[in-house]
């Protein structure tokens, strides 16, 4: 046997045996620090979330199509809006408002407006027209209506669907998190994200975040500039819990790129991607201060009572520009310019009581009530020059003018004063019945709701003004049945009525009732599916109906003005298919298609409002690259009517995305690097003819590179 001694071989052999192992468990060390990562960094669906006054339930234990877009969504797509979060949503298309960057949601062919997003279940809290996505936990989604869940949106739409916003709170883990991100052509940003947890059992959290960032994007000469803080503090006993959410944006956009108005009779050519024609005088800036407090409160084990709060100051200044094509060929458009500022001083508080009794036949009884308060404070002046002509202008060859001088100015444009004070209250009450170890849960409830709306005319001061003025109540019942008939498989089945404030008429001079909102209406919504787990695969299919008065301008007789009004019956019906989850090792899948048939009963389709829907965005893990993940989606959008008498229509279009993630570990933290393409042929296409008040286009997003690097230290 031959014996080897040690200080006979060289010392560089000598210190790499001995600093074999320490090595070995470096890059062990490592290898976990980096599957770790990338785990928590996985792209994934919840398949539940908040369902209002019901709580926080699975989607298989609720009669409604429910799911939730988590923060780990938002920071790997690193998306500037909450609507490009929405993109991920089958059922979902995007929107602007008039010549400004309110984004409106459309679900089931119905607007959602910024203004009725929920904020950690209470409207009118979340900041409106554009929301930065970096401050928020969880985009969650309820398709449908919700006016029993929540109460009526104060902004009177919502119809088809809501969106709530959980802001962001310390989790379990200790997080301390920085990132830095450009996009196109010259945006760069970046945020910060820290969370503790304090006491013996953790039962003080604490959670600052925040971002900022500026510059141009894609879109020649838009310029994009957001700053948000975020601050979440909360306390967990055994029996009560507390908790402070505040919240900070500042938004400002100059040269966004407007809607285009339909003035002729044929769709324009899509010009160049990223082509603009806003005037250089364009902008919009606005600022939100926002909170909500919550408690709970466990009575028993079974006995829950609690309560929130919360309150929004808002500020807008602008000037809008907006674009009417006169001649689809050659271009020739007329232009215009509105100037707007605004304020919004709004609060909101829900109590309730939730109880469970019963063990073989339960019981789960709510009921409680809400409130929300508004004051719109508004001025407007409209900049179309002379006799309302406004300024020539082209499509394809847009040229710069000096601002118009005033046309039509209303209120006092240095200090707006009152527009409206709205004043919505509600009662519910509501039991869900469990039978056969809750195999079926059958929900019965009312919600008694009253809306007041007061508005005031814009010429003279601010004075009351009866005919922009009601106040009215309804009851609005709930229906609905979850079936289970094996694991992981329930049926359900929904009645649900809803009661939603009146829309404003149009500001038009040659209207009657210009800029004064529509009493309340009701509507009705019929809504069947089901809903599958295998395993991490989820499916969810919905069938459903809804009716509601339609809207539109009503001729005045010879030498008399026309009115906005209700007319007719709007009828949406549709099919919605949504399927999620690990469909394979390291291969994760959020998709689904939805069809909808949007018409009134005079036969007319309504206008924006797609024939089909679909989305599929897949992640796939390497397994011969430990760290990398490869991403794609894919958009489609069917063809839909541009005008309401159906003689222009929309080509539908597809769009391609593609991306890849890399997880390293630099020592012990765990970095992650991020590049995605959105539309990655930089196709030019029309994305969205909706619009609340006419036919007006929406181009599609040119060709957008993100970048970001984050360290979690």
């Amino acid at each position: 046997m031959m014996t080897v001694r040690l200080a006979a071989l060289p010392a560089f052999v000598i210190a790499t045996v001995l600093a074999a192992p320490a090595y070995a468990q470096d890059a062990e060390r490592a290898t976990d620090i980096v599957v770790t990562a990338q785990a928590e960094n996985a792209t994934e669906v919840d398949n539940g979330g908040s369902a209002g006054v019901l709580g926080d339930k699975p989607a298989e234990d609720l009669p409604f199509s429910i799911r939730s877009y988590d923060e780990t969504l938002i920071l790997n797509q690193q998306p500037q809006t909450l609507g490009q979060v929405l993109e991920n949503d089958p059922t979902i298309r995007t929107t602007y408002g008039f010549g400004n960057a309110s984004e409106q949601f459309v679900v089931r062919g119905f607007p959602l407006f910024a203004d009725d997003v929920g904020l950690n279940g209470l409207y009118g809290i979340a900041p409106r027209q554009l929301v930065a996505p970096e401050l928020f936990d969880s985009v969650q989604v309820l398709n449908g209506a919700s006016a029993f869940l929540n109460g009526a949106a104060p902004g009177g739409s919502g119809l088809g669907g809501s969106v709530n916003l959980i802001l962001k709170r310390a989790g379990d883990a200790p997080l301390t998190r920085a990132t830095l991100g450009y996009s196109g052509d010259a945006h760069f940003g970046g945020s910060f994200d820290v969370s503790r947890r304090f006491g013996n059992g953790g039962e003080f959290g604490v959670r600052i975040n925040g971002a900022y960032r500026d510059g141009e994007v894609t879109i020649d000469g838009e310029d994009r500039r957001s700053q948000v803080l975020g601050a979440g503090f909360d306390w967990r006993g055994d029996r009560l819990r507390l908790a402070l959410d505040l919240g900070y944006q500042l938004v400002r956009v100059d040269r966004l790129r407007p809607k285009v108005t339909l003035g002729s009779a044929a769709i324009p050519a899509v010009p160049d991607a990223d082509a603009n024609y806003a005037q250089d005088f364009s902008f919009t800036e606005m600022r939100d201060m926002f909170g909500t407090f919550s408690a709970e409160y466990d009575l028993a084990d079974n006995a829950l009572l609690y309560a929130r709060g919360g309150a929004r100051d808002g500020r807008e200044d602008g000037i809008y520009s907006g674009l009417t094509i006169l001649d689809a060929a050659t271009g020739e458009s007329n232009g215009n310019a509105l100037i707007v500022p605004r304020t919004d001083n709004n609060e909101a508080v829900e109590a309730g009581l939730r109880v469970k009794l019963g063990t073989g036949i339960t019981h789960e009884i709510n009921f409680g009530g809400n409130a929300v308060w508004q004051v719109n404070r508004n001025a407007f002046d409209f900049r179309y020059g002379p006799g309302f002509a406004g300024f020539a202008n082209n499509l394809y060859d847009p040229v710069q003018v000096a601002l118009p001088s005033s046309t039509l100015v209303g209120g006092d444009l240095d200090d707006p004063f009152p527009i409206s004070r709205t004043r919505l209250l509600s009662a519910f009450a509501s039991d869900t019945i469990g039978l056969w170890d809750d195999r079926v849960l059958l929900t019965g409830g009312l919600r008694l709701q009253s809306i007041r709306v007061e508005g005031y005319n814009a010429y003279n001061g601010g004075q009351p003004d009866p005919a922009a003025s009601y106040d009215e109540d309804a009851i609005t019942p709930v229906v609905g049945i979850v079936v289970k008939p094996a694991n992981g498989f329930s049926l359900y089945a929904n009645r649900i009525e809803a009661l939603q404030q009146g829309p404003n008429a149009p500001i038009d001079p040659g209207l009657e009732n210009s800029g004064t909102p529509l009493a309340p209406r009701r509507s009705v919504q019929y809504e069947i599916g089901g809903k599958l787990a295998l395993g991490p695969i989820f499916a969810g299919v919905a069938l459903y109906r809804i009716e509601r008065p339609g809207e539109g301008t009503i001729a005045g007789e010879a030498g008399n003005p026309g009115r906005y009004g209700y007319i007719g019956i709007q009828r949406h019906s549709g099919v919605e298919f949504t399927l999620n989850g690990e469909v394979a090792p390291g291969l994760r899948l959020i998709s689904g298609v939805a069809v909808t048939d949007a018409a009134f009963v005079d036969g007319a389709e309504v206008a924006g409002v797609p024939d089909w829907t679909a989305n599929a965005n897949m992640e796939w893990d390497l397994p011969f690259a430990p760290g990398a993940t490869l991403t794609g989606r894919v958009v489609h959008t069917g063809r839909q009517w541009a005008n309401a008498t159906n003689t222009l229509r929309l080509d539908d279009w597809t769009r391609f995305d593609v991306g890849a993630r890399y997880v390293f570990a630099a020592g012990e933290t765990p970095v992650t690097l991020r590049l995605t393409v959105d539309n990655v042929a930089n196709q030019r296409f029309w994305a969205s003819a909706f619009d609340t008040f006419g036919a007006a286009l929406l181009q599609g997003m040119p060709r957008t590179v993100k970048a970001s690097i984050s360290a979690d230290f």
